[in-house]
């Protein structure tokens, strides 16, 4: 088309308008309101926004059309009907459109025209959920009140769009087949927590002293914002959570690593509405702890800034007890081992970036992020070792003190880009994100014997590391029924770590490298891969399809030796499928298979022994190969009247080449004798199955509660190590969380679990360090455990402030602890850590949303920041 050469917008604006017929009085009125009316009623209705773009025949844009929505109404005088004018507007120079703070009820009317060309009409609209309990039909969670009509072609003859319906919905608890969302900032028990707070909470989660997440039976994948991070849970504050997404069975979407459990994605808090918001919050705990956060986001017509920051302080008590009898030694010997301790650190943390919406389209966004912090674990290790003589017992004892000083940080960034096309619910992805990580550590100990001798050692850890990942989708539906999905994704790893040990020599006074305890390793890990998917929807069915490529090439280097070892997958391949049958609005069944891959991690192969703790040792495996894990689930969802949902499923996993700890006695140089050494090797096969349910009830309208079970009969096949070395064990877990609104404004929030015995846990290779507790294990389990945590919550001035009591573990029931016994011995050993803290917070919420402060282009009337304002 030909633009009008000469022409001010301004001017054609109003010529538009005059001969239209439309009043200047309607036109200066706010977009959604009538000139008259009830002004309080209109402020109080949710509002939303259409937008697209106006094109001809050739696909170009034409700017300068009229852009009218109105709505008809009955005057109340006549009872005759009239249309309204709600909003209106003269296309941009690209075609573009954008009709903001539209009243989300009732039906409207989009009319668009231009001299020259026929003129398009056709109706648009918001309607309320059409599933009661559960998410509104058409809704995506996040998306909000945005709906793009995409590309309106101005024709010689009229060509109408179909209705286009936009449904929206807020809850606490989203209940997906496939998909479950928790809102964290609903929790009042994790105020002034970290993110291990924060899981512990959910359904189907569990998580131990050291962090390590599992998912049913398995660990999960940790996904911050959709992607995987290098940032430890205790790193991440509960109050910058929106929501945790739980995915059990990730089809070739995702990376195909991660073990057998499914992904937790850990979405934070991004206002997307017009205005700005903040949150200040701050609190102390029992131990001395302190922790301050705040965050800022504004939004503007082009762009989102968003702000974060936190600092934390954390004192928390740790101890635990080990028992070791030897059965093969000479003489026999149990050995006993209590360690007391604290640990003193702090962190802070910001974060920050700016998305820019280039057009209704295109957005692109720049976010980074640093980290720093430091902590000082001060233990005591006292050990008894008697020795059973045929004359008698003889005792002897030493007293280990550890003093030690860790600081760390990471710098992360990212550049995203999403661009959205004019078919809906076609788009394109791409993402490029950089993390670098230092770590130090410095360790002095101190070994009293009871000879009246002692002995003096320090040790000196360097650690580096740097992440890269590129990462492109795309989205293409071929027609209402059929969707495709494609994507690549490069994953490049590189790793470092010097470790040097010393002791005071006291004939000279010196300190001498102990070279036996030096060493420096390092790897790289490169990942590929290119996945494809296939959706498709039958009348009353669904049914997905996806195969994903990786090629991984693993090299690990003993860095003073110049000794290489590798581990390489040129090419392997991971099928999913899903097939959904929806009997009703209110329930549905799904049928569900992945193929994943558990690749070794970093501790897992360092080729080097660990002896600061002398009774317990470890040491990585050069020969690990990756685990591959087979998974099939079954599952049945209903959602019942008076918001009450259930999630029953059924699954089996099958794991080949599992990757398990197990203990064997062999000599240790570094200690100078024969001892029990913790290492990894690979069995010859496991497998895992079992039922979960989850119910989600609320009564009288001030009680929620949710019920998770799970139950499931394992089996590790690890003859290959040790002849008839195969254990089979049954167990369960149970979760309970219970929410009472009270009056005056009150809130009481109760959390506990229980968990059985454990032998089979399908690890992620994500576990840090080598404190944890292993996951899988040939030779015992893993101890049962309980605890029950508590809150109590007020809010005030409008639900801006808030006053939040908690106190986690209250019995002192929570420790963490593994049973092992072969022929040469057997062993139990437990830990505590921060048991019975108590916690007061206050939180600050503030913010508006005005259309006065921005001009607002391209935003997402979304409910996240939504309370504060109300």
């Amino acid at each position: 088309m030909k633009h009008l050469p000469g022409m001010h917008k301004q001017l054609i604006t109003l010529i538009l308008i005059a001969f239209l017929g439309i009043g200047t009085e309607q036109l200066m009125a706010q977009p959604g309101q009538r000139p008259e009316g009830n002004g309080e009623f209109q402020r109080n209705v949710p509002k939303g926004r259409f937008y697209g773009k106006v094109v001809d025949s050739d696909g170009k844009g034409i700017g300068y059309a009229t852009v009218q929505l109105t709505k008809e109404e009955v005057e109340p005088s006549s009872d005759d009907k009239t249309n309204v004018l709600v909003n209106g507007q003269i296309t941009d120079d690209n075609g573009d459109f954008d009709l903001k703070d539209i009243p989300v009820f009732g039906e409207y009317t989009l009319t668009i025209s231009f001299i020259g060309y026929t003129e398009v009409t056709q109706k648009v609209s918001f309607d309320p959920p059409k599933s009661p309990g559960g998410p509104p039909s058409g809704f995506a969670p996040g998306g909000g009140f945005d709906k793009d009509l995409g590309n309106i072609a101005l024709n010689t003859e009229s060509a109408v769009l179909d209705e286009v319906i936009v449904t929206a919905d807020k809850a606490n608890f989203t209940l997906a087949i496939d998909k479950r969302e928790y809102r964290v900032d609903k929790d009042a028990s994790v105020t002034g927590g970290n993110a291990v707070d924060a899981l512990r909470n959910i359904p189907s989660l569990s998580v131990d002293l050291d962090g390590n997440v599992t998912l049913r039976n398995g660990s999960p994948q940790i996904f911050i914002d959709g992607r995987p991070s290098t940032v430890s849970l205790d790193q991440i504050s509960a109050d910058m959570i929106s929501t945790v997404e739980v995915i059990t069975n990730p089809s070739a979407r995702y990376d195909a690593g991660g073990g057998a459990a499914g992904i937790v994605n850990i979405v934070l808090k991004k206002e997307k509405r017009l205005g700005y918001n903040g949150m200040f919050m701050g609190g102390s705990d029992s131990n001395g702890g302190l922790q301050a956060m705040a965050n800022v986001n504004a939004r503007s017509e082009n762009t989102n800034v968003f702000l974060s920051s936190m600092l934390f302080r954390r004192i928390g008590e740790m101890n635990g007890e080990t028992f070791q009898q030897n059965l093969t030694t000479d003489p026999l010997t149990n050995v006993t081992q209590i360690s007391l301790g604290q640990m003193k650190g702090m962190f802070g943390n910001a974060r920050g970036g700016v998305d820019w919406f280039v057009d209704n389209r295109n957005t692109l966004t720049f976010q980074g992020g640093y980290t720093r912090g430091k902590f000082r674990p001060e233990e005591t290790f006292t050990t008894t070792t008697d020795s059973l003589f045929a004359s008698g017992t003889s005792t002897s004892q030493s007293v280990r003190f550890s003093d030690q000083d860790r600081n760390f940080r990471n710098m992360e960034g990212a550049i995203l880009f999403k661009h959205l096309f004019p078919k809906e619910g076609a788009e394109w992805t791409a993402d490029i994100t950089f993390n670098k990580i230092r770590f130090r550590g410095f360790s002095d100990y101190m070994t009293m014997f009871d000879s009246g001798t002692e002995a003096l050692e320090n040790q000196t850890n360097l650690g580096d590391a740097q992440f890269i990942t590129i990462q492109t989708d795309i989205i293409n539906p071929l027609s209402e029924s059929i969707k495709l999905e494609s994507g690549l994704r490069a994953s490049i790893r590189e790793n470092t770590s010097r470790n040097k040990n010393s002791f005071f020599n006291t004939a000279s006074e010196e300190w001498e490298d102990i070279f036996r305890l030096t060493d420096a390793f390092g790897y790289t890990d490169n990942i590929y891969a290119a996945y494809g998917i296939l959706n498709h929807e039958l009348d009353g069915w669904a049914y997905q399809v996806g195969l994903r490529a990786e090629s991984s090439f693993y090299t690990g280097k003993i860095l003073d030796e110049n000794s290489t070892f590798e581990i390489n997958y040129p090419l392997s391949l991971f099928p999913s499928g899903f097939i959904t049958k929806t009997f009703s609005e209110s329930s549905n069944m799904q049928f569900s298979y992945t193929r994943r891959i558990n690749r070794p991690n970093f501790f897992q192969t360092l080729p080097f022994t660990d002896v600061s703790n002398s009774v317990n040792p470890r040491r990585g495996n050069t020969q690990l190969k990756p685990e591959f894990t087979n998974s099939l689930e079954l599952s049945y969802q209903k959602i019942f009247s008076g918001n009450h949902n259930l999630l029953v499923s059924t699954y089996f996993k099958q794991a080949s080449d599992l990757i398990t700890t197990i203990l064997v006695e062999e000599f240790v140089p570094a200690l100078g004798r024969e001892a029990i050494v913790s290492t990894y090797i690979n069995s010859n096969s496991s497998s895992a199955y079992g039922a979960e349910f989850t119910l989600k009830n609320k009564f009288f309208d001030k009680v929620d509660l949710t019920s998770n079970v799970n139950l499931y009969q394992s089996r590790v096949d690890a003859s290959n190590t040790e002849s008839d070395l195969i254990v089979d064990r049954f167990t369960w877990f149970i979760k309970e969380n219970v929410s009472v609104e009270l009056p005056a404004g009150f809130t009481l929030q109760l959390t506990g679990e229980y968990r059985s015995r454990a032998s089979f846990t399908p690890s992620d290779g994500q576990q840090r360090g080598f404190r944890s507790f292993s996951m899988n294990s040939a030779q015992g389990y893993q101890l049962s455990n309980w605890y029950v945590n508590t809150a109590l919550r007020k809010q005030l001035l409008n639900r801006k402030l808030t006053l939040t009591l908690n106190v986690n573990d209250i019995f002192r029931t929570n420790r963490m602890g593994s049973f092992t016994e072969s022929d040469i011995f057997v062993q139990e050993s437990y830990r505590y850590f921060e048991p019975q803290v108590v916690r007061l917070n206050v939180n600050y919420n503030f913010g508006k949303r005005d259309a006065s402060i921005f001009k607002r282009k391209n935003t997402n009337q979304n409910s996240q920041g939504g309370d504060m304002m109300n």
